[in-house]
């Protein structure tokens, strides 16, 4: 196996041959065997002022913020207290805003697929009028890195670097997220197992790649081997980066979509973060690479709690449908499952 959560240096995919050829070597490796890795030398400046603005948008008085309430948005987008998303259906102990490409409201057709739901307009806080503008720059900015980077892990497995480019362009469906998780007001007894320390649970991420820039408080942890959690250090400046479950589709499984999940921090201590989830259109469908690397690979992880799909749409349906139950019942009650 590879170093653990690896620290890759983009320039050095610029440095020469040589150094291009050793940084394409650590990241096939980083994105095989464990599917998290450390990104530093992107070139994204802001970060300290953008953990700023989430720190102040939780700050708001909490009728500005339950205004932007997700419950209103048919397109999942808007502001969640703490317990209103769930992870294998238990309340995640943590706030958020969900953002996602600024599109207007178009209902879909009677005969659309239900994913057509997902794109629409965004909800912003009136009383934190810059926090728009900087969350655009932003995505903007960590859309051409995530592009960059997917073409260089192609690039690693032997597979020409623009070959995923139909399935993102014109439109990739990129999603944000600003998240706040507070720590409880007092310590779980031990062993006590109800969910209260359950910042996010277990679960894999639903596109291709994830770019999380967290604070200095920690709590990102992953699975190494089953049952078994690694804590993912805190490295300043760098993005934690880590494969959704659309990579290890195009690959057969040569990728892993790795579990992870956030652990609430302790008392007293607030942890914020904002991951970027860099994913294909709406209606793109995966095809497997051509690669030599994935021609060999033994195929998908099969769970039948967690079906994988080809195509995006359907996939990230598929995590909104258990994520979000109030959202489905107030909006959507044809989606509903059948009891």
């Amino acid at each position: 196996m590879s170093e653990l959560f690896p620290v890759l240096d983009l320039r050095d995919a610029e440095r020469g041959p040589q150094a291009r050829a050793a940084f394409l070597d650590r990241l096939r490796a980083a994105v095989h065997d464990i599917g998290f890795f450390q990104l530093v030398g992107h070139g994204v400046t802001g970060a300290d002022e953008l953990l700023d603005l989430a720190r102040r948008f939780f700050a708001l008085p909490e009728p500005q913020r339950a205004a932007l309430s997700i419950l209103n948005s048919p397109h999942f987008r808007g502001y969640s207290e703490v317990g209103r998303e769930l992870t294998q259906g238990v309340p995640d102990q943590r706030r958020q805003l969900d953002i996602g490409p600024e599109q207007p409201f178009a209902p879909p057709g009677a005969d659309d697929p239900s994913y057509r739901w997902l794109a629409g307009p965004n909800q912003w806080p009136a009383g934190l009028p810059e926090l728009a503008p900087a969350v655009q720059r932003w995505t903007a900015d960590l859309t051409g890195v995530a592009h960059r980077l997917l073409g260089l892990i192609l690039e690693a497995l032997d597979t020409p670097a623009h070959f995923l480019d139909e399935v993102v362009a014109p439109d990739p469906h990129v999603h944000f997220k600003l998240l706040h998780y507070p720590g409880p007001p007092q310590a779980a007894d031990e062993g006590d197992d109800d969910g209260s320390g359950q910042g996010v649970g277990i679960h894999k991420d639903y596109g291709l790649l994830t770019l999380l820039l967290q604070d200095d408080k920690g709590g990102l942890q992953v699975a190494v081997e089953d049952g078994v959690f690694l804590d993912v250090p805190v490295v300043p400046g760098a993005f934690v980066v880590n494969l959704g479950e659309l990579l290890e589709v195009a690959t057969r499984g040569y990728l892993r979509a790795t579990t992870h999940r956030v652990v609430r921090p302790a008392p007293g201590v607030d942890r914020y973060s904002a991951p970027f989830f860099y994913n294909p259109r709406l209606d793109a469908a995966m095809q497997p690479l051509p690669s030599p690397f994935v021609s060999a690979a033994e195929g998908v992880v099969h769970d039948p709690a967690n079906p994988l799909f080809a195509g995006y749409g359907a996939n990230v349906m598929k995590g909104m449908l258990r994520a979000f139950p109030e959202v489905i019942a107030r909006h959507h009650p044809e989606l509903m499952p059948a009891r």
